[in-house]
């Protein structure tokens, strides 16, 4: 195993990179630990590769940091380097399956983007002004 690894995903706006070594399982995101992290619903989908790793997650500690986008994409973001990290740290290709098999987005991002807003329109992208025929 190498000393440390550093990976990087996107979702959206948000943009997380992903540092590993080995440790004690110390999982910490902006400096804050995982267990404390704010939202549940964005803690859970981080420790999803943790949990997915069983004790392997136990021997590496992981340093994330993250920017841009809203908590939700940045969880996604997180997810997405800390999967990548792990396998690129264990080089294990039955890892890299048992992610794939549970979800894709695990390891490969999601490369949708938000419509760019047409010219000549008032609010989003797609929306017209209505019309009447009465």
């Amino acid at each position: 195993m190498a000393n440390s690894i550093h990976v990087s995903g996107k979702r959206k706006t948000a943009i997380a990179r992903a540092t590993i070594r080995e440790g004690k399982g110390i999982i910490r995101i902006n400096g804050i630990p995982i267990e404390v992290y704010s939202q549940e619903v964005a803690r859970l989908r981080l420790k999803e590769p943790l949990l997915l790793a069983g004790e392997l997650a136990s021997k590496i500690d992981a340093d994330i940091t993250v920017r841009g986008g809203g908590w939700h994409a940045q969880a996604e973001a997180a997810r997405l380097a800390l999967a990548r990290a792990m396998v690129k740290f264990f080089k294990s290709k039955e890892l890299e399956k048992l992610f794939s098999d549970y979800d894709k987005s695990l390891l490969v991002a999601d490369t949708r983007r938000k419509e760019p807003k047409k010219f000549g329109r008032h609010s989003r992208a797609r929306a017209r002004r209505q019309t009447s025929y009465r």
